[in-house]
């Protein structure tokens, strides 16, 4: 059986709750992936996807999206050997390798929506907090709803461009195809998506080129 991690509690999470804030900055956070109930690796979020926290103190919903992953042993001591073993095999000779191994991620910060007064409705932004989620803060899977209605507008592009220590041009790709899968393959706003990045990539065709043929109709 997986080796008890009691920071992690699985009783009662909420289904999209897949991880914790760990390092938190203005721009982006780091968050550990909570572990699985069974003999599995903690489920890694796909590049581009979209994740949510919460600043607590001042109740603002933190939109971000995933630009790195990883799964590492959990100390800097031990490093992962190859052993030749299905996940199978793992699962019943060597159940304590799921226990000494971690998941994490990187994601870019591209908005927030602020507490409203309306049940239902907040007005969403798509500028930088003016804090980030806290350590130890909840990260959850955004609802698809609430990726459809914050890119009606589409300020994010321009910051997806501009992290830091990111493919840039593959991590756009990934998020707007994301988010044209959730709207149900709406070309309308694929057209408008592209006619945004026309402008803010007019000096660099190719870069637009490349991002654009990485966005599949």
């Amino acid at each position: 059986m997986r080796l008890p991690l009691p920071q992690f509690a699985t009783g009662d999470r909420h289904p999209h709750h897949i991880a914790e804030v760990i390092e938190t900055n203005t721009t982006e956070f780091l968050a550990q992936c909570l572990e699985p109930e069974d003999l599995s690796f903690p489920p890694m979020p796909p590049f581009g996807s979209w994740v949510c926290s919460t600043d607590e103190e001042s109740g603002n919903q933190i939109y971000a999206v995933v630009y790195y992953a990883t799964t590492m042993p959990i100390d800097s001591v031990h490093r992962a050997v190859a052993l030749g073993l299905s996940l199978q095999d793992l699962r019943e000779e060597q159940p304590q390798i799921f226990a000494m191994l971690k998941t994490e991620f990187r994601a870019a910060i591209v908005g927030f929506a602020p507490p409203s007064a309306t049940p239902g409705f907040s007005k969403a932004y798509q500028y930088l907090p003016p804090r980030p989620p806290q350590i130890h803060q909840a990260v959850y899977r955004c609802e698809a709803e609430t990726i459809v209605k914050f890119t009606e507008e589409l300020d994010f592009l321009q910051t997806l461009l501009t992290v830091q220590g990111a493919p840039v041009e593959s991590l756009t790709a990934a998020a707007m195809r994301a988010v044209y899968q959730l709207r149900k393959a709406d070309r309308q706003w694929l057209i408008k998506a592209g006619r945004t990045l026309s402008l803010l990539l007019k000096d660099d065709y190719d870069r637009l080129r490349f991002i654009l043929r990485q966005v599949h109709p």
